[in-house]
């Protein structure tokens, strides 16, 4: 880990909480020291030819063995959040735990030993179902024991509530990743649309967003657009999106920690999951 300079001869290791997010097409982590409120590390690691959990399983260990003086060291707290698209979103009063497998079965593909659990949203009246990374789970908890652990697009919404405020005025937000996307619509705090779609060009890109708005019957012109994640004023899916929706921003997500001069600081939209995950 990057060094930094220690007050009051504490033994920062001790209080440290370590975030990790990962999907088939990476992992990235950060580290927050909470004596000195400041991330520490903030790193992204890509994966060109994961197609399944075993080989992610490989190139994690890969990771962990040849980063040992980042991660072998002692952790106040370890959150875990898994990127893929087997989840849905289900409310609450419609909820029960026993019909885990019904609500995804529609739109995902479940196999008889998959294990299916849930995150509650904490700001609304939902539940997330989806189907964790077992063996990168088990990984972990070998590593670390007792660890935190979600679905990213738990995180995902329940930051995206925060921002969003009591305006009857419909807001869409466009999470960006390699090859996947998910937009999520917002009206009143109440989730109008989430959904997550992969692409390979910007065509690709804009042709699921636009579809996306029209499925509601928004105007272009009138809505607002805000992108986070990893995308960029300069990025083709920002100017294609710009070609098409009149009103483009970029979330701006005040961070409560700041961030060691030893790391170049991400724009506020950026690592949004990665770091609002402690």
């Amino acid at each position: 880990m990057k060094s930094y300079k220690k007050r009051n001869n504490i033994d920062h290791t001790k209080f440290q909480k370590l975030s990790i997010q990962i999907s088939l097409n990476g992992l990235s982590f950060c580290i927050l020291d909470t004596v000195e409120n400041t991330i520490t590390d903030l790193q992204h690691f890509q994966f060109e030819t994961v197609t399944n959990p075993l080989q992610l399983e490989v190139e994690i260990i890969n990771i962990l063995n040849s980063h040992k003086e980042i991660f072998d060291q002692s952790f106040q707290e370890v959150t875990i959040s898994h990127i893929n698209t087997l989840s849905t979103f289900v409310p609450k009063p419609l909820f029960s735990d026993k019909n885990l497998p019904d609500y995804l079965k529609y739109n995902n593909k479940i196999l008889p030993n998959d294990y299916i659990t849930f995150d509650v949203i904490t700001n609304n009246d939902m539940v997330n179902v989806y189907i964790p990374y077992v063996n990168i789970n088990n990984l972990f908890f070998d590593k670390y024991g007792v660890f935190t652990y979600k679905h990213f697009a738990t995180i995902l919404l329940e930051n995206i509530f925060q921002l969003s405020d009591n305006s009857q005025e419909t807001t869409v937000y466009v999470h960006v990743q390699k090859g996947q996307f998910e937009i999520i619509v917002i009206k009143n705090k109440r989730l109008l649309l989430y959904n997550s779609f992969e692409y390979v060009t910007s065509e690709d890109f804009i042709y699921y967003v636009l579809f996306s708005i029209e499925q509601l019957e928004l105007n272009t012109n009138e809505l607002q657009l805000y992108f986070l994640g990893d995308i960029s004023k300069e990025d083709i899916l920002y100017t294609v999106t710009y070609t098409y929706v009149r009103n483009v921003s970029f979330v701006d997500k005040k961070h409560p920690f700041t961030f060691h001069e030893s790391i170049t600081k991400p724009d506020h939209h950026k690592d949004f999951t990665l770091l609002t995950n402690f």
